[in-house]
């Protein structure tokens, strides 16, 4: 059913080669039940596959719920994963072990980034020196949270549709009709954006790190605490010139998130005489929003953007 290259074989001997042969003891087998074997880099791109997918494959998801995307670093298990599976769909340059582990994969391949087609970074001062999320020349300086634009997620979509429906050419309607869906869900979430964010007393927000540049496309301007990685630290002059804007602005709330450590957005807030307010970048799951999906997590940020920008 399904086209695999020779690639895989030497792709696997080569993980071999390098983790150990005790690396695969406790390592997936090749699926028996008829399933396309698929594995998501973190989760915008394992909600993506789910939805396109459906029943018709299996999805592994290698960055764990609570784990920084930006952290990642692949165990012996789950490059073997990466090497056995049908499908890969990633980001190339965002997670290093990830682009280590495709090379020595015969999986067919979907890299989000260039599919979505990446903007340029907003430059807040900080210091992303070692955070280089592009393979091209200057690429550095791309923003790689491209699933805070539906529209760039639903063009992801399509693209597992597409390279799912050359895997398994027997559904490959089923996968188009899939990602239609999907995009027309992705396509309201959008039409939501637009309009909710359009009359807002305010438009500037202050955030924990620099994920949410893609906004903007909403008319938002985008004041992050850190820099692209959420353990990025900044300066006493990032955050006084913080604490000026949210004065002149009338700023009420610092957004935190789930994922990265709460004290500077805390702190920020309680010395600006603000609230504060989780915006969750979506990278990852927790405990706390196992039942939520991508949707419902994006239009609690939109809920909680209208609030703090007293939008009508």
């Amino acid at each position: 059913m399904f086209r695999r290259s020779a690639l895989a074989a030497g792709g696997l001997a080569a993980v071999v080669a390098l983790s150990g042969c005790a690396a695969f003891s406790d390592a997936p087998s090749r699926p028996h039940d008829g399933s396309i074997d698929v594995v998501a880099a973190f989760y915008p791109l394992q909600y993506v596959a789910e939805r396109v997918g459906g029943d018709l494959i299996t999805v592994t998801d290698v960055t764990r719920p609570g784990q920084e995307p930006h952290d990642l670093e692949l165990s012996p298990k789950q490059t073997a994963q990466v090497a056995l599976a049908d499908l890969v769909v990633y980001e190339k340059g965002l997670q290093a072990s990830v682009d280590a582990a495709t090379t020595q994969s015969g999986a067919e391949l979907v890299d989000a980034g260039r599919v979505a087609g990446l903007e340029p970074m907003s430059h807040d001062g900080h210091d992303d020196v070692g955070h280089d999320h592009g393979e091209e020349e200057g690429a550095g300086d791309l923003d790689p949270h491209f699933w805070q634009d539906p529209l760039k997620l639903a063009a992801v979509g399509d693209a597992v549709a597409a390279r799912l429906g050359d895997l398994d050419p027997t559904h490959r309607s089923t996968y188009l009709e899939n990602a239609a869906a999907l995009r027309t869900d992705l396509t309201a979430l959008d039409h939501a954006y637009a309009t909710g964010l359009a009359d807002c007393a305010r438009h500037t927000i202050v955030v924990s790190h620099n994920a949410f540049g893609y906004l903007s496309r909403y008319g938002l301007d985008i004041e992050p605490i850190a820099g692209l990685s959420p353990d990025a630290e900044p300066t006493p002059a990032d955050l006084g010139r913080l604490h000026a804007l949210i004065a002149s602005d009338h700023i009420t709330t610092v957004f935190g998130e789930r994922l990265a450590p709460a004290e500077l957005s805390a702190t920020l807030a309680s010395d600006a005489g603000v609230r504060t307010a989780v915006l969750d970048p979506i990278e990852g799951l927790t405990d706390e929003t196992s039942t939520d999906d991508y949707l419902s997590l994006m239009r609690a940020n939109l809920t909680a953007l209208e609030k703090a920008n007293s939008c009508p």
